[in-house]
């Protein structure tokens, strides 16, 4: 098939998920699924249009697969508007924390019982399988700024924060698999003051510091110029900018992305702390600036200038980070169902299961115990953890950093598996589940009207 015949069939693709969105959106059939199974069909299993091996090319997914992470850690920090001190980022904590790294240390025991492989490799699996996905967890993310039910804010803050736990797992298996003498103390105490706390905390200190600062600097020039041009290119830059300035200092350019974003909020929320909006609710005294601005008809707004300018910052931030995310997801997503016929692996199947049923759920259980959070969300908390680009991400690390072999190609194979696995399941029934909660925390709502 040459050029034009793609473009038609990718235009077709795009015209029939936007055409049966609202489809997509009340049925178990998620938009990601539908991805996958256009990947499988163009690929060797069906009609073997493509052929394209995603570790073949681990340096091209790597980038890929960073720049979506980059931008939807971005998008996810910069929805999170409740002040630090709320319970759901506790809760984000011990999920991202506590609940990671029993997870990574359950998945990697079954794997090396199951799967045969040594302890270093079982650790890498684990590390790579364990992390909610950022990008592909938009169904169960915070929708907006406005947004402060509990469940999605913790998933939300999850998955921002999770780079900072099981990343530097994979580098400590990647270092034990790859090191060519015996890891000696002087080693590890590199790795935990590097890899681990000023990767943590560099990270998220130089992302906040940017987004706060940009974000100031970007509104007042507005105001000063009276500027109401869209700028798409702000959420880029800043983007670009906190995951670069992360890297090249050996600091988190994930948790930095995502620091961004809280900082670019931070600043917006101090905007209109400062200048709060006239004639608005009793009940909603500080609204997100970008509710009260309209981006697409932005002469028709003669409010406080800073307030005007800093919802025009953000609202452009998210519209443009929006699409970003959803593109390279698509993206990412439809090669993942291309490849899949050159890493396919049972055992994956398998431990795609235990992780799911047992291992996953059970670590959020022990982590959460105490935070007064009734049982049935945290088992709901528990089951709702879908991976996806991010595994990828961290499948082709492992593999431009040495990891390569028989054994490593195997867990390769399984990781893919169980991505896809999950993909298929979780999408599957995370609205029908999110539906139920929904309807019933609306009826105790109408019932406690009624009392």
């Amino acid at each position: 098939m040459g050029f034009l015949g793609w473009t038609a069939a990718i235009g077709g693709l795009l015209l029939l998920m936007s055409l049966a969105s609202g489809w997509i959106h009340r049925g178990p059939i998620t938009s990601f699924s539908l991805y996958l199974i256009a990947g499988v069909i163009c690929g060797p299993w069906v009609l073997d249009l493509l052929r394209i091996d995603i570790v073949e090319h681990a340096n091209l997914s790597a980038r890929l697969t960073e720049i979506a992470m980059a931008a939807s850690l971005f998008i996810t920090g910069l929805k999170l508007r409740l002040p630090f001190r709320a319970h759901s980022w506790r809760i984000g904590l011990m999920l991202a924390f506590p609940a990671m790294l029993m997870t990574v240390a359950g998945i990697a025991i079954a794997a090396h019982y199951l799967a045969g492989f040594s302890w270093p490799l079982s650790l890498a699996f684990g590390a790579i399988v364990a992390p909610t996905d950022p990008v592909l967890a938009s169904l169960i993310s915070v929708n907006d700024a406005r947004d402060d039910d509990s469940l999605r804010v913790a998933l939300s803050s999850e998955a921002g924060m999770n780079d900072g736990s099981a990343l530097p797992l994979l580098m400590l298996a990647v270092l034990l698999i790859t090191s060519q003498t015996p890891v000696s103390p002087g080693m590890l105490a590199h790795w935990a003051t590097i890899d681990v706390l000023w990767a943590l905390v560099g990270g998220v200190a130089i992302g906040f510091a940017l987004g706060s600062a940009i974000g100031v600097l970007a509104t007042h020039l507005r105001s000063v110029h009276q500027d109401i041009a869209p700028n798409d290119f702000l959420a880029l830059a800043l983007i670009a900018l906190s995951y670069a300035a992360a890297q090249a200092l050996d600091a988190s350019g994930f948790l930095a992305a995502f620091a961004a974003g809280v900082g670019l909020r931070r600043a917006e929320l101090r905007v209109i702390a400062r200048h709060p909006p006239e004639n608005l609710p009793e009940n909603d005294q500080h609204p997100p600036a970008e509710a009260l601005v309209n981006i697409n008809q932005r002469h028709h707004y003669a409010g406080e200038g800073l307030t005007k300018s800093v919802g025009l910052v953000v609202g452009d931030a998210l519209s443009f980070g929006d699409t970003v995310e959803r593109l390279l997801a698509a993206v990412m997503v439809v090669v993942l169902g291309i490849t899949l016929a050159h890493h396919w692996d049972l055992t994956g199947l398998l431990l795609a299961a235990i992780l799911f049923i047992v291992i996953r759920p059970l670590a959020v259980y022990i982590a959460t115990m105490g935070s007064k959070m009734p049982s049935g969300r945290r088992m709901l908390i528990g089951w709702l953890g879908i991976r996806g680009i991010g595994s990828i991400n961290y499948i082709a690390y492992a593999w431009m950093h040495g990891v390569v072999g028989a054994d490593a190609r195997r867990m390769v194979d399984m990781a893919f598996t169980l991505v896809v696995a999950s993909i298929v399941v979780h999408g599957m029934t995370v609205t029908p589940l999110l539906n139920r909660r929904e309807a019933r925390l609306l009826a105790q709502r109408q019932q406690d009207d009624q009392s």
